[in-house]
C-alpha cells in the first residue's frame, strides 16, 4: 500500500515553486492575450459573444424575410410573385455594382453590405408594409374617404415610415461599425445598399400586382400594366429609392467627419438628411396628383437634376479620399514606414490595380520558373523558397528518363502552386492598400479633432500590419508609381502632429526608448532590402 502510494506520488508532475525574485521572469514568459491557448469562460455575458449577436441578427432578418415573403405572395399570388421576382431582380446587380465601385477606395466588408441589403429587403420592407397598411386603413375609417386616405398615405405616411425604416440600417452600422464609418462615401454606400434591397422587395410587390391585373383584364405585351410598371419603376427610376436614402447617408457621412466636440452637429446632420429624404420621397409620391403631366415635370425638373448633383458629389468625394492618401501618408514615408513612391501609387486606383497584377504575375512566374527547373531535372518538388538546384546532368530518377505522365502531373501541380502563390501575393498587396487607406483616414480624423481615445494603439496596429506586408507590397507599388508616371522628384512635406494627446513631437511614455522620436522606425529590426523584380 505504501509502495503504491509512493509510486503514485513519484508519477505526479512537480509543482513549480513560487519565488518572489523570479516573478517578473515568469510573468514575462506568458504570451499576450491574443496568443492565449486557454481562455476564461464568460458567464452571464452572452450578448457580448460575436457568434450570438451574428446569430441573433441573422435570425431576425430571416424571420422578417419569411413574413414578407408570405405577405407579398398573399397579395400577388404564386405566379405573380414569380413574375415580379424575375423582373425586380434585373436592376439589383447594376445598382450594387455602382455602389461597390464607389466603395473601392476603402471598401466595406461584404458582411456589412449584405446586412444593409437584407435589412432593406426584409426588415424595412416588412415595417413599411404593415405600417402603411394600418395607417391607410385607419385614415380611411376616420375620414370615410378611401381616395383621400390613399393619397395621404402615399404622400405623408409612406415617406416617413419607409425612410425611417431604411435609415435604421445606416444608424446601426454607424453605431456598431464606427471605426470603419469615416466619411461621406461610407454613408452613401450603406444607404445605397439598404435602399436597393428595399426597392427590390417593393418592385416584386408592384410588378406582381400588375401581372395579376393583366390576368384579370386579359392584356399582354407592351400595352399591359406589367410592361408600364416595369418601364416606370425599373427603366426610368431604378435610382429613386437609393437617391432618397442616400440623402440620409450623406447626413451620417458629414456627421462622421465632424469633431467629437461638435455633438449637436453630429446629431442634427443625420436628422437633416432624413428630413430631406422624406421630403423628396413625398414630392415623388405626390407627383401623380399634380395633374396629367405632374409626374414628368417632377421627374425632369427635380429628380434628374438632384440625381446628377448627388452623383457629382459622391464622385468628387471619391477623388477627395484619394487625395487624402497623397496628403497624409507622406508623413509616414518621411519617417521610414513607407517608401516615397507608395503614397503616390496608393492615391491612384489605376496604380493600385497595377500593383496587385504585378505582384500576382511576378510571384507566380518566379515560383513557376523554379518549379519548372526542378521538374525538368527531376529534383523533388518542395514548396519552400524559390531557389534553383545546382546545375548538372539530370539524375537517373528524373522524369526526363521516366514516365511523361508523372512529369505532366508534377507540372500541373507546380502550375497550381504558382497560381496560389500569385494569388497570395496579390491579396497581400490588396491588404496593404486597405491598411494604408485606413491609416490615412485615421490621421485625417485625428487632425480634425475627431479621433477616438485609442488613436495611438490603432495607429501602431495599422503600422504593424503594413510592416508585415511591406516586402511584397513595397516593390509592387513602387513599380506601379513608375509605370503610371506618378513618381516624380518632389518635396514631401511632413504634416503636423495628428492628435493633441499623441506624442508626435514629444516623448511618449507608452513607447520604448528607441521609439521616442516622431514616427520612429519600428522595433522589427533593420529594413529589409526590396525584392528585385
Amino acid at each position: 500500500m505504501s509502495d503504491g502510494s509512493v509510486q503514485q506520488k513519484q508519477s505526479q508532475p512537480a509543482v513549480p515553486l513560487l519565488e518572489e525574485q523570479r516573478v517578473g521572469e515568469i510573468l514575462a514568459a506568458v504570451p499576450e492575450r491574443g496568443q492565449w491557448r486557454y481562455r476564461p469562460r464568460r458567464v452571464g455575458l452572452v450578448w457580448r459573444s460575436k457568434t450570438f449577436r451574428a446569430g441573433a441578427v441573422f435570425t431576425v432578418l430571416a424571420l422578417c424575410g419569411l413574413v414578407i415573403l408570405a405577405l407579398v405572395r398573399d397579395q400577388t399570388g404564386t405566379e405573380g410573385f414569380l413574375v415580379g421576382l424575375g423582373l425586380a431582380v434585373l436592376p439589383v446587380p447594376l445598382l450594387m455594382a455602382a455602389f461597390r465601385w464607389l466603395d473601392r477606395v476603402e471598401p466595406w466588408s461584404w458582411r456589412n453590405l449584405l446586412f444593409a441589403f437584407a435589412w432593406g429587403a426584409c426588415a424595412a420592407a416588412l415595417v413599411a408594409i404593415i405600417a402603411n397598411s394600418f395607417a391607410t386603413r385607419w385614415i380611411a375609417t376616420a375620414t370615410a374617404d378611401p381616395a383621400s386616405a390613399d393619397t395621404l398615405g402615399a404622400t405623408v405616411i409612406a415617406p416617413v415610415v419607409e425612410e425611417s425604416a431604411k435609415a435604421a440600417a445606416v444608424l446601426l452600422i454607424f453605431l456598431f461599425r464606427r471605426r470603419h464609418f469615416s466619411g461621406i462615401l461610407d454613408g452613401v454606400v450603406i444607404a445605397g445598399f439598404t435602399a436597393t434591397g428595399f426597392a427590390f422587395t417593393e418592385n416584386i410587390l408592384y410588378l406582381g400586382t400588375a401581372f395579376g391585373e393583366d390576368q384579370q383584364i386579359g392584356t399582354s405585351g407592351f400595352a399591359s400594366v406589367t410592361a408600364a410598371t416595369f418601364f416606370v419603376r425599373v427603366v426610368m427610376t431604378p435610382f429613386a429609392h437609393p437617391l432618397f436614402t442616400v440623402l440620409t447617408g450623406l447626413g451620417f457621412g458629414f456627421a462622421a467627419l465632424c469633431a467629437r466636440r461638435h455633438r449637436i452637429r453630429r446629431i442634427l446632420l443625420p436628422l437633416l438628411g432624413l428630413i430631406l429624404a422624406m421630403g423628396m420621397h413625398a414630392l415623388w409620391n405626390g407627383s401623380g396628383s399634380f395633374g396629367p403631366y405632374g409626374f414628368y415635370v417632377v421627374y425632369g425638373v427635380f429628380m434628374v437634376p438632384v440625381f446628377g448633383l448627388v452623383t457629382w458629389l459622391v464622385i468628387w468625394s471619391r477623388q477627395r479620399e484619394l487625395r487624402t492618401l497623397a496628403t497624409e501618408l507622406p508623413a509616414y514615408a518621411a519617417a521610414g514606414w513607407l517608401t516615397p513612391a507608395e503614397p503616390l501609387a496608393l492615391s491612384s486606383m489605376r496604380a493600385r490595380g497595377m500593383a496587385r497584377d504585378m505582384a500576382r504575375h511576378q510571384h507566380a512566374s518566379a515560383y513557376g520558373s523554379a518549379s519548372a527547373y526542378r521538374t525538368s531535372y527531376g529534383v523533388p518538388y518542395t514548396s519552400a523558397g524559390y531557389g534553383y538546384p545546382a546545375p548538372g546532368p539530370p539524375p537517373a530518377h528524373s522524369p526526363a528518363y521516366g514516365s511523361s505522365r508523372v512529369a505532366a502531373q508534377v507540372r500541373r501541380h507546380a502550375k497550381a502552386q504558382a497560381k496560389a502563390r500569385g494569388g497570395a501575393a496579390a491579396r497581400a498587396v490588396a491588404e496593404y492598400e486597405s491598411f494604408a487607406t485606413s491609416l490615412a483616414f485615421l490621421r485625417r480624423r485625428a487632425r480634425r479633432g475627431a479621433a477616438d481615445p485609442d488613436f495611438v494603439a490603432r495607429e501602431l496596429e495599422l503600422l504593424h500590419h503594413l510592416w508585415q506586408r511591406r516586402e511584397v507590397a513595397g516593390p509592387a507599388l513602387t513599380y506601379a508609381a513608375q509605370a503610371t508616371g506618378r513618381l516624380r522628384p518632389r518635396y514631401i512635406p511632413v504634416g503636423p502632429a495628428p492628435h493633441p494627446q499623441y506624442g508626435g513631437y514629444r516623448p511618449n511614455p507608452y513607447l520604448p526608448p528607441h521609439a521616442q522620436q516622431p514616427y520612429a522606425r519600428p522595433p522589427y529590426g533593420s529594413v529589409p532590402p526590396p525584392r528585385s523584380w
